[in-house]
C-alpha cells in the first residue's frame, strides 16, 4: 500500500463502505438492540447477570459480525461487482495493463482490505449502538437499573467472546471483498453479465457468511 494511487482507491473504499455505512448501521444497531433487550427482560426480569450473559451470547458473539456483514453485501458487494464488471467491459483493466499497471493490485487488494476493514469496524460500532440503544430503552421506558445492566453485561463480557466477534468479522469481511471481487473481475464481454455478477456476489457472499457462521459457532463450543 506504499503507492498513492492504490492508497487512495483503499481510502475511497473505506469510506463508501465503511463511514457511508455508519448512520444505517447505528439506526439497524439500535432497532435490533431494543427489540432484543425487551424480550430478554421479558423472558428473564430485572437480573441484570442473566440478561448481560444473553445480550452477550446474541449481540457481541452473533448478530453484530452477522448484520454488519449483511449490511455490507447489500451496499458495497453489489456496488464493487458492478463497477469491476463494468470496468472489464469497457476494456478498463486493459488499458492499466499498457499502463504498466497491475489490475489486481490497484483494484482488486484495496477493495479487499478496504471491505474487511470496514466489516471489522462496523461490526464493534453495530455492538455498541444495539446494546447501548437496548439499555437507554430498558432505562427510560421499563424503569430498570442502567448502571446494574452495565455491570452484568461487563462480568458476562470475556476475552472469548470479543475474539470469536472478531475472527467472524474477519472472515466475513473477506468472503464478502473476495466473492464481489471474483464475480465482478471475471465479467466478460457483455453489459447483460454485469447484473448477473452483482447477483451471484450477493448471494453467493450471504451463502457463506451464514454457512461460515455456523462452522465458527459450533466450533465455538466444542
Amino acid at each position: 500500500m506504499r503507492n498513492a494511487p492504490i492508497r487512495s482507491v483503499l481510502y475511497k473504499q473505506l469510506y463508501f463502505t465503511g463511514i457511508e455505512a455508519l448512520s444505517k448501521v447505528a439506526a439497524i444497531g439500535i432497532l435490533i438492540g431494543i427489540v432484543i433487550i425487551a424480550q430478554i427482560v421479558n423472558l428473564v426480569g430485572s437480573n441484570a447477570v442473566l440478561t448481560g450473559k444473553i445480550l452477550i451470547w446474541t449481540i457481541v458473539r452473533e448478530l453484530g459480525p452477522l448484520f454488519a456483514a449483511i449490511i455490507i453485501i447489500a451496499r458495497s458487494g453489489t456496488a464493487i461487482s458492478s463497477e469491476l464488471g463494468s470496468m472489464k467491459v469497457n476494456r478498463e483493466t486493459d488499458s492499466l495493463k499498457i499502463m504498466g499497471i497491475n489490475p489486481v493490485d490497484y483494484l482488486i487488494v484495496p477493495r479487499i482490505t478496504g471491505i474487511t476493514i470496514s466489516v471489522f469496524i462496523l461490526t464493534f460500532y453495530f455492538q455498541i449502538m444495539a446494546i447501548t440503544g437496548g439499555l437507554a430503552f430498558t432505562s427510560a421506558f421499563l424503569e430498570l437499573s442502567f448502571s446494574q445492566h452495565i455491570k452484568g453485561i461487563f462480568s458476562a463480557l470475556g476475552l472469548f467472546e470479543i475474539l470469536i466477534s472478531l475472527f467472524k468479522s474477519l472472515v466475513f469481511g473477506l468472503l464478502i471483498s473476495v466473492v464481489s471481487c471474483y464475480h465482478g473481475f471475471n465479467v466478460e464481454a457483455s453489459i447483460t453479465e454485469i447484473p448477473q455478477a452483482a447477483t451471484k456476489a450477493v448471494m453467493q457472499s450471504l451463502f457463506l457468511v451464514f454457512i461460515f457462521d455456523g462452522i465458527i459457532t459450533v466450533i465455538s463450543f466444542v
